[in-house]
């Protein structure tokens, strides 16, 4: 590495919201990093987006414990637009287990993947996400304001929506950062952008999307700018999606979800498959939509799904079917927004998947035209709230999951609702003080 002229290595993980924490370390300290490992309070894991540390067990009460975190060397990557570092991810250890922590999101996939393999079956997934980037706005109550804000740029790329040229750059430096990133385009809003990434098996998966969001956000920090993938920063513009692609193979590398003799090219499995992720889509949108925000994001028309839905090659249904058969069969589920975190969206749906699987469950009949229709299906967790309450309820998907994630997940949310619920907003002062 030196002799790329690299001298630090930063390591980075996820905490339980998909923030990224990391330490930078001199290269000749790496060997020592990976024999030992590097110590961070546990409580990273409970720490608000604000800073603020929130009381749950194994966190405060205990006294702030260490994890220890170790560099996995084969991710190990230079930074494009910080010469003179690379990056590796590293995973979470409880010290005094030498296991991996609870709240660890890449331990929990590497768990639910445990037991598809069990089944003999292994997932595929092509991570699709949206992003706003902003500009600096003192004049609004956020400080920032859609870059480029011209309307109609839909599925664009160039100039016209992009002046400064931010897509075609980020673009190749991500392209040098190896993490499977293809294609992008200016998105339905002002200021929004989508970029491609490859499929791959699953946890690989997980780490590039975690790693393209940190990328995305430091390449728009270089121009001085903001990118966010929170579901719906504005209120006059669209939400930001998150969509899965998945697929299952099986130990010879088939794709076990195409069967051409089938009703639409689906396999016995894959309709197994849908009828799971149906039948866990209310818990599920606690994970895939995790933030007091998410929920504003729905509605009629917003092409954001918030009924319980499936179709083939329907945009309005949560879970669509694409049109290729053979190898590229799969399931797009379109129900997670961008600020979910990549390990436990993924984690969440392939263990739904499972379930399905496991229990040979079959689906409703397929959405037909239009959705939106709540005659036609039933409606998705409008709050956070109802959300996690339904993944409470949802004792089967929490007992795969397990409860040395689920638990402290959800008093973490619980506490972020209880948080927002005191906070006066601008809207309840615009709308009350001058007449009130």
């Amino acid at each position: 590495m030196s002799a790329q002229g690299i001298d630090i290595v930063r390591v980075v993980y996820p905490d339980l919201i998909g923030a990224d924490r990391a330490r930078d370390l001199l290269v000749d300290q790496l060997p020592a990093a990976c024999g030992h490992g590097l110590a961070f309070c546990r409580a990273v894991y409970h720490t608000s987006p604000q800073g603020d540390v929130v009381p749950i067990a194994g966190g405060l009460e205990a006294g702030l414990p260490d994890i220890t975190v170790r560099p996995d060397l084969a991710t190990l990557a230079p930074l494009p637009w910080e010469p003179g570092v690379a990056w590796c991810l590293g995973d979470a250890h409880d010290p005094t287990t030498g296991g991996p922590a609870p709240e660890s999101p890449r331990d929990l996939l590497r768990r639910v993947l445990a037991h598809t393999a069990d089944l003999g079956l292994h997932p595929v997934v092509g991570p699709e996400l949206e992003y706003y980037l902003c500009r600096p706005d003192p004049s609004t109550p956020g400080g920032w304001s859609p870059y480029a804000p011209e309307p109609g740029n839909v599925y664009s790329a160039g100039r016209r929506g992009d002046p400064d040229g931010h897509l075609v750059s980020a673009l190749r430096q991500l392209r040098t950062l190896g993490i499977g990133a293809t294609a992008g385009n200016h998105e339905f809003s002002a200021g929004q952008f989508e970029i491609n990434l490859t499929h791959s098996a699953a946890l690989d998966a997980a780490d590039r999307a975690f790693l393209f969001k940190a990328a995305v956000k430091e390449i728009a920090r270089t121009e001085g700018r903001l990118a966010t993938f929170m579901a719906k920063p504005f209120n006059a513009e669209g939400g930001s999606g998150f969509h899965l692609h998945l697929s299952l193979v099986d130990g010879a590398g088939h794709n076990v979800f195409a069967d051409d003799s089938a009703p639409d090219g689906l396999s016995g499995t894959a309709r197994h498959a849908i009828a799971g992720i149906l039948a866990h889509a209310p818990a599920l949108a606690a994970l895939h939509n995790p933030t007091v925000n998410s929920y504003k994001r729905f509605g009629p028309d917003s092409l954001a799904p918030w009924l319980i839905d499936w179709g083939p090659d329907n945009r309005s249904a949560m879970l669509r079917i694409p049109p290729e058969r053979g190898d590229g069969t799969r399931l797009e589920l379109r129900l997670g927004d961008a600020g979910a975190n990549p390990y436990l969206a993924i984690a969440s749906a392939v263990a739904a998947l499972a379930l399905g699987i496991r229990g040979k469950l079959d689906p409703p009949a397929p959405l037909d035209g239009y959705g939106y229709r709540t005659d036609l299906a039933p409606k998705l967790p409008g709050t956070l709230d109802a959300a996690l309450d339904a993944l409470t309820a949802d004792t089967e998907l929490t007992g795969l999951l397990g409860a040395g994630f689920t638990e402290p997940f959800l008093a973490y949310k619980r506490n972020e609702i209880a948080r927002f619920q005191q906070y006066v907003t601008d809207w309840e002062f615009r709308e009350y003080a001058r007449l009130l």
